[in-house]
Parts: C-alpha cells; sequence; structure tokens
C-alpha cells in the first residue's frame, strides 16, 4: 500500500499543495491555531495511510508540548517541516533523521 502525503496548516498553506494534487490536508485558519492546531497535527499523524506530514515551521510553536515532541520525534510518519526558517540544510537533516542516510552525499558521489 503506497501512503501519501499530508499537508497541515492555514487554508493559505495547504492551497499550494492540493493544487499539486495533495489530496489529505488540515485546514487550520490562522485566528484558531492554538485551539485547532493539536488536534490536526494528530489526525495527520494517526492516519495510516500518510507516510509524510507537511506543516509550516512557525506552527511548531502553537502546538502543545506533547504534541510538539511528538511531531518533532516522529519517524512514521516523517514531519517535514518548511518556511521561512528552514534551508536546504534544514530538509536535508530531516530526511537524513527520517531515513538514516544522507540522499544528497549520495548524489554528490556519483
Amino acid at each position: 500500500m503506497s501512503q501519501e502525503i499530508a499537508v497541515v496548516g492555514s487554508p493559505e498553506f495547504t492551497t499550494g499543495f492540493r493544487l499539486a494534487g495533495v489530496r489529505r490536508f488540515e485546514n487550520v485558519p490562522d485566528d484558531e491555531k492554538d485551539e485547532r492546531l493539536d488536534d490536526a497535527a494528530t489526525t495527520a499523524l494517526e492516519d495510516e495511510g500518510v507516510g509524510i506530514v507537511v506543516m509550516h515551521d512557525d506552527d511548531l510553536e502553537h502546538l502543545s508540548r506533547n504534541v510538539r515532541q511528538e511531531v518533532e520525534t516522529s519517524v512514521e510518519p516523517v514531519v517535514v517541516t518548511i518556511g521561512s526558517g528552514t534551508g536546504g540544510g534544514g530538509l536535508r537533516d530531516q530526511i537524513k533523521r527520517a531515513i538514516g542516510i544522507d540522499l544528497m552525499d549520495e548524489d554528490e558521489d556519483s
């Protein structure tokens, strides 16, 4: 069974992913993040059909301590955060942590 990508965040954040074909998403308006983001993130993490969860890095601040820890340590599904604070190295480190190898390093050796 192939797994899908899920996106959690504001409607503005999820729209681009939806246009790219992502079918699983949790929309949480900015003014409701403190109340609803924990539930949205937990729903995505517990969905067995999801292999990757994408969130904006700024949204981590709205999560409770327990859910944030779960997001930061989740291996399956892999949680990838993107946004203003995440450069290419940040994404590279997240992928390396999640799968245990540096894919970029292998590409450089070819």
